[in-house]
């Protein structure tokens, strides 16, 4: 069974392999591409629209203003300098909004629709150099086009293995042993380069719009203490010791951006 799986699972990379690629908007590198940026953008919209509209019901959007004043004007001084990296992040509709709930997250979607969570405030404490490596981070996800590059490995590994198992008649043990592999072997990493690229794209955004890259260190340092982590292999993010490690590596290279930007008055985006 195991071999069987794992022969299904090579064809299946071989099948992604062949479908589409596209390089990376901000990093150059090769990415699967099965979903067109207008289609990623237009979903995301319309999600984001759906999803805003069923907080705003219950009562848990934009709760609180000064949180809500506070994240835009940090998120209103990254924006201008993401489009040094895509020209075309200008025509995007940004928005951001803080959703009343534990979560310890954030996120952007494609196009620019931003959202970071009350519970990140409340057990974080976060300074605002923080709040901007963690708004950094999520917008550098955008840019670099990631939700599409996942939506698209997860359709092609799993379609791969669906009509791979089909057409070697592979037991429902088998196809399910291939649809794990391609979780680990695929999805997971790839979930990690991504997470990776955000880190070093987001640090420098970060720094050209004038916020300290020693904040990406302290805040991985406290989202450490929030509690253990599954070992990397088995995770979609890198672990917090290897982040910290990285960020550490990366901070000294984006300081002169920092202290530049500190030095003079730092655009501002008009939602």
């Amino acid at each position: 069974m195991w071999t069987s799986a794992k022969y299904l699972l090579s064809a299946a990379l071989a099948l992604a392999a062949l479908t589409g690629c596209a390089a990376n908007p901000v990093t150059g590198r090769s990415q699967l591409m099965l979903v067109s940026g207008q289609e990623a953008v237009s979903s995301s919209y319309q999600a984001y629209s759906a999803m805003t509209a069923s907080l705003q019901q219950q009562s848990k959007i934009n709760r609180d203003p000064a949180k809500v004043a506070r994240i835009r004007a940090i998120a209103g001084r990254l924006i201008p300098h993401a489009f040094a990296w895509r020209s075309d992040a200008a025509g995007w509709k940004w928005e951001v909004n803080v959703i009343d709930g534990p979560e310890v997250n954030a996120f952007c979607m494609a196009g620019g629709k931003m959202a970071i969570y009350s519970g990140f405030f409340d057990k974080m404490n976060p300074s605002d150099d923080e709040l901007a490596q963690v708004m950094a981070h999520e917008i550098a996800h955008a840019l670099s086009d990631h939700t599409r590059e996942k939506m698209s490995v997860a359709m092609a590994s799993d379609l791969g293995v669906e009509l791979l198992a089909t057409g070697t008649r592979a037991s429902a043990g088998q196809t399910q042993m291939a649809h794990a592999l391609a979780l680990y072997v695929i999805q997971m990493p790839n979930s990690r380069t991504a997470e990776n690229e955000a880190d070093r794209i987001g640090i420098e955004l970060a720094a050209r719009a004038g916020y300290n890259p020693a904040a990406a260190i302290s805040l991985w340092q406290k989202m450490s203490r929030q509690g253990s982590a599954p070992p990397e292999w088995l995770s979609t993010h890198p672990s917090h010791e290897a982040r910290i490690a990285e960020l550490s590596r990366l901070a000294p290279r984006v300081e002169p951006l920092y202290r530049e930007a500190k030095s003079k008055p730092q655009p501002g985006y008009r939602y």
